[in-house]
């Protein structure tokens, strides 16, 4: 039987991939751009466009301060319930809508490090993995040193991330809050998030899940898992454009019992009453600050309704399959030139992204960049390639890492 090429398999596993119609949704998805990069910044959706319009004409410009009392008031609520419904197994009243990712991880690690702190004295450190995104490992630092605390570190190799043993050896009577990445950042390692929160809640513990990496491509079930507190931010996997603002979960029996450092008006119990003496919201309102950033929030339904479509389940079936494609293709053509994979293998130990190690990288990435190719760099030598299910096909992928190889020829 002779041997079916590459790009006739990639062909083929389009044709038959039932998310496939699914990519004409997005801009740019026609062009001839190969995109890698939907794990730092997705696609924009084309019905966006329009919905932003019918924004700024109909709402903005017809309602003008109305729209606060109609509707934007609770964006934050309805929209935070359906990204939990959709894309994080949470119930209603648990998610809500509010800053950057950075603050509102600042809210629930200092809230939960306090809480704690008052409840058992001897309660302060916080667990955190040395190759956790920046801004974990920064802000860390900085409220254990506002408050008196202590970091504990987990040393991780780059190519995975925490693991239970590393988790058992990191927790104890001591331990106030872990700080987990669901996806590493680097590495694309997906963690076992009711495994790692049983350990961290068996030391007494609370547990923080930093979802960026994973909500809207990967299965996340924070109320099964039992966790008490996540944050995730919504311009990845979830296309609500750059900047858009992040969510915050916290389950609803901790809700009350989190004083959350960041007082704002729009946390208050009486929004309106302007009174002189600040007082919380009961519930997830409490858990803002200033005013909702309505116009950022709204880009992210368009990729909701196709994410309900769809269904998670897909989705990450889909995801898989790119990726379980792309390490073979990437054995295939790279390894050969020394490239060799920095993720895991098990394709259920790994999320939506590859990362491809060379000393070339650097350079390769940027040769990539100026040919239309767009993965991203991260030190040490590695090459992410980011699949996003609903916009990202086969083919483009084969592409891509063609593009990858002749480029590596080039600087090695």
């Amino acid at each position: 039987m002779p041997r079916v090429s590459l790009e006739a398999e990639a062909a083929a596993l389009d044709a038959d991939d039932p998310l496939a119609h699914h990519r004409a949704a997005f801009v740019g998805a026609e062009t001839s751009l190969i995109y890698f990069d939907g794990n730092s910044l997705g696609r924009p959706p084309r019905a966006t466009a329009d919905r932003l319009a019918r924004f700024v004409t109909d709402e903005w410009g017809g309602r003008l301060i109305r729209g606060w009392d109609e509707q934007w008031m609770q964006l934050p609520f309805t929209i935070g319930d359906r990204i939990g419904a959709l894309a994080l197994g949470a119930a209603s009243g648990q998610t809500v809508i509010g800053d950057s990712t950075t603050v509102l991880l600042y809210k629930l690690i200092r809230a939960a490090l306090d809480a704690q702190m008052r409840t058992d004295p001897r309660r302060t450190e916080i667990v955190v993995g040395r190759d956790d995104f920046p801004t974990d490992r920064y802000l860390v630092e900085g409220i254990a040193a506002e408050r008196g605390a202590r970091v504990v570190w987990v040393d991780v190799d780059t190519s995975r991330g925490v693991d239970a043993d590393l988790l058992r050896a990191a927790v104890n009577q001591r331990t106030a809050v872990v700080l987990l990445s669901h996806v590493s950042y680097r590495s694309g390692y997906l963690a076992d998030g009711a495994g790692l929160t049983a350990i961290a809640h068996d030391a007494g513990a609370r547990v923080l899940w930093d979802l960026c990496h994973s909500a809207g491509s990967v299965p996340v079930e924070l109320d099964a898992w039992g966790a008490d507190l996540a944050v995730g931010c919504t311009y990845k996997y979830l296309n609500g454009g750059p900047g858009s603002p992040a969510f915050a979960y916290v389950a609803e029996g901790l809700q009350d019992t989190l004083t959350q450092p960041v007082q704002g008006w729009m946390g208050a119990a009486d929004v309106f009453s302007m009174g002189p003496v600040y007082r919380p919201a009961d519930g997830m309102r409490r858990f803002l600050s200033g005013t909702p950033p309505v116009l950022a929030m709204i880009a992210m339904q368009d990729t909701l309704d196709l994410l309900e479509e769809a269904g998670i389940e897909a989705v990450r079936a889909k995801s898989i399959a790119l990726t379980e494609f792309a390490v073979r293709v990437a054995d295939g053509i790279l390894g050969p030139l020394g490239v060799r994979l920095a993720s895991p293998r098990d394709a259920g130990e790994r999320g939506g992204h590859v990362t491809l190690s060379h000393p070339a990288m650097r350079a390769v990435t940027a040769r990539l960049w100026e040919d239309d190719v767009i993965p991203d760099y991260r030190d040490p030598h590695g090459l992410r390639i980011g699949l996003s299910p609903l916009s990202t096909s086969f083919v483009e992928t084969l592409a891509g890492l063609r593009a990858v190889a002749a480029a590596v020829r080039a600087e090695a």
